[in-house]
């Protein structure tokens, strides 16, 4: 939960420009930036939740084909093992 609240910080710091001029320091907002970057995160979270999509749904097939072959004994020897 915390991590969403730190992306928008993230994108905002992002698309600040900062220049230091002797004792002045000037912070400049660019927009396009802060879109382009948004954007960027938007596509690699849909590209990533994609690739678990992916795997989760070859790993259901992978299940789904194991066949499982258990044979229960329940008949103890002598010692209380099954034979």
């Amino acid at each position: 939960m915390r991590i969403l609240l730190t992306i928008p910080v993230l994108l905002v710091a992002a698309a600040c420009n900062v220049s230091k001029d002797g004792n002045a320091v000037t912070v400049q907002y660019d927009q396009n930036v802060a879109e382009n970057t948004a954007a960027d995160v938007s596509n690699t979270a849909q590209n990533v939740g994609g690739i678990i999509v992916n795997d989760v749904q070859d790993t259901a097939d992978k299940v789904q084909n194991t066949d499982v072959d258990v044979d229960v004994n329940r008949n103890p020897g002598a010692d209380g093992n099954t034979q």
